[in-house]
């Protein structure tokens, strides 16, 4: 089962993010969480609702318990523009945290298996990079 769960936000100041640059006071973030995936995604519209970006990360898969949702990120993140271009950030840091934490070799493959699953989404407009 794909189970999904779904967070939506509104940022209250302004933040500085060095990927995403500043988020302004009213920024909505909608949060997309499948609890056997092995990545998240952020959808970030302004104040208007429209479209900034698409923030993701390759992280383990979550865990809920009814309260807390928690994952351990693996440093890989996909960045992705309103066109739907998108770059892939941050390869050295898992490559390097791969052999420093010494990952085993299931977790080395699900993360690029997830980036390349990614990929797909966003080239195919695929939930929820199905976004005009």
């Amino acid at each position: 089962m794909d189970s999904l769960i779904v967070l939506d936000a509104r940022f209250e100041e302004h933040i500085e993010h060095d990927l995403l640059g500043t988020i302004p006071v009213g920024t909505l973030s909608t949060e997309y969480y499948w609890l056997n995936r092995w990545y998240n995604i952020f959808r970030f519209r302004d104040a208007d609702l429209n479209l900034m970006r698409f923030y993701c990360n390759i992280n383990m898969p979550p865990r809920f318990d009814g309260e807390s949702l928690t994952y351990v990120d693996l440093d890989i993140d996909v960045l992705v523009e309103p066109d739907l271009s998108y770059r892939v950030l941050d390869l050295e840091d898992f490559e390097h945290n791969a052999r420093h934490y010494n990952y085993p070799p299931n977790v080395k493959h699900e993360a690029r298996r997830a980036v390349d699953e990614l990929v797909g989404m966003i080239q195919t407009r695929a939930f929820p990079f199905n976004v005009s």
